[in-house]
């Protein structure tokens, strides 16, 4: 390389290293100011469709009675909480619904996880049970509940049934289409090297197929209490569901209302614990700001 070269180029080097922090600073703080503007107009349409809500319902623009206002599920929930339901404390509602939820949840997605890696690396296997898992996936699950509940009786074991097919499939799905979409170059190598099927499946296959079944985790949990709501709703003798259905039954439209808010706050923390654990797990994959 020429004298005349080398000046240039270790300006050039000097020039661009220090641009590389600068970069990710402004990178940053562009991803912290778009979080804030995202959750200020979150907040702000939040706000500005309950503010309508009241005013319409007081206006009487639309039926107090049938669609209840903002204020008055407010009162629902306080009075709950400061007095609880005629079923007993809040809390122990909630708790009925969460167990009854998380253990159908855990049931449904170990087997969905089981069947679709399963299904996905032995071709034999899949081939056989294909038609009868399209057929079950293609009826209306939420029909399944009054069976569960005539099985089953009122207890919790007919909620943790409904909740466990509603979680299965989409759990399964993914797990069968993660494995099914390994790399097969790392499959090859790994047999290169002396891999059985076993290690193969635990060490690359399940790896591999992680990202896809966390992505049914967010949208199963979801299912899984829409399951034992449901259940709780044909027939319990404890749980939100249960709270609905007594408030539907007395035509209290902000007990409804109030049953739904609380679900959606439950859902809510639940989601934002998939998504720590996400990242914890994923710590490796750049995240949305940083692509």
């Amino acid at each position: 390389m020429s004298p005349d070269v080398m000046p240039e180029t270790v300006v050039a080097a000097t020039a661009i290293e220090p641009a590389k922090p600068g970069r990710a600073h402004s990178r940053a703080r562009a991803a912290r100011r778009r979080r804030i503007i995202v959750a200020a107009v979150r907040a702000v349409l939040l706000v500005a469709v309950l503010g309508l809500w009241e005013v319409f319902a007081r206006a009487k623009i639309i039926d107090p009675f049938n669609f209840s206002m903002p204020s008055k599920i407010w009162d629902q929930v306080y009075t709950w909480v400061t007095h609880g339901t005629a079923l007993g404390s809040l809390g122990e509602q909630i708790w009925y619904t969460l167990h009854e939820a998380l253990l159908g949840w855990v049931i449904g997605v170990v087997a969905g996880v089981v069947f679709g890696i399963a299904l996905g690396r032995i071709a034999f296997l899949a081939d056989v049970l294909g038609p009868y898992i399209k057929v079950l996936n293609s009826i209306p699950r939420i029909v399944l509940a009054p069976i569960f509940v005539i099985w089953f009786g009122l207890g919790p074991a007919s909620k943790v049934a409904s909740a466990v097919v509603l979680v299965f499939f989409p759990v399964f799905f993914n797990a069968f289409q993660g494995a099914r979409e390994v790399d097969r170059n790392l499959v090859a190598n790994a047999r290169i090297l002396g891999a059985s099927d076993r290690r193969v499946t635990l060490q690359v296959v399940i790896p591999s197929a992680t990202s896809w079944i966390f992505t049914s985790l967010h949208v199963s949990f979801g299912f899984a209490l829409i399951g034992a709501i449901v259940g709780e709703y044909i027939g319990a003798t404890k749980g939100i569901g249960l709270l609905v259905a007594q408030s539907q039954g007395t035509f209290n439209a902000a007990g409804v209302y109030a049953a739904m808010v609380i679900l959606a706050v439950v859902a809510l923390l639940a989601e934002g614990l998939l998504t720590f654990a996400e990242r914890r797990i994923f710590r490796w994959k750049p995240s949305d700001s940083e692509s």
